[in-house]
């Protein structure tokens, strides 16, 4: 990774090899909160999978230890709800994946980092196009 980040007009590319799209400006997401799944040497969750999450999706994942539903207003969250576009872990949407959970998710918005850890095949498999 170069490191640059800064929202659709960042240089990182997505999936498909195009200019990462925005996942979502509300909620806004993303390791750097400009709504797209842009990543660094510091993301060490390499927030980079682009989902629309579900109510099982979040009941999934709260029961693996990480709340995404409830609000927490001390750090500007205010929880997500089913429908909401999200910048998820790449292993935790492979985690997911493997349990039957994984949401769908927005490929020209899911950065190409993602393939380190999950095939091409995997991601189109659950693509939508919103």
């Amino acid at each position: 990774m170069d490191g640059s980040h800064g929202g659709g007009g960042s240089s990182q590319l997505n999936v498909l090899g195009s200019p990462l799209a925005t996942c979502s400006l509300q909620p806004l997401t993303g390791y750097f909160r400009t709504g797209c799944c842009e990543t660094a040497a510091d993301d060490f969750g390499s927030h980079t999978v682009c989902a629309r999450v579900t109510a099982e999706f979040l009941a999934f994942s709260k029961a693996r230890g990480n709340d995404l539903s409830t609000p927490m207003p001390a750090y500007g969250f205010d929880g997500l709800n089913p429908g909401d576009r999200w910048c998820l872990c790449v292993t935790r949407w492979k985690e997911a994946l493997d349990a039957g959970m994984a949401p769908r998710v927005v490929l020209a918005a899911t950065h190409q980092a993602a393939l380190s850890v999950v095939t091409l095949a995997q991601l189109m498999a659950h693509a939508i196009d919103d």
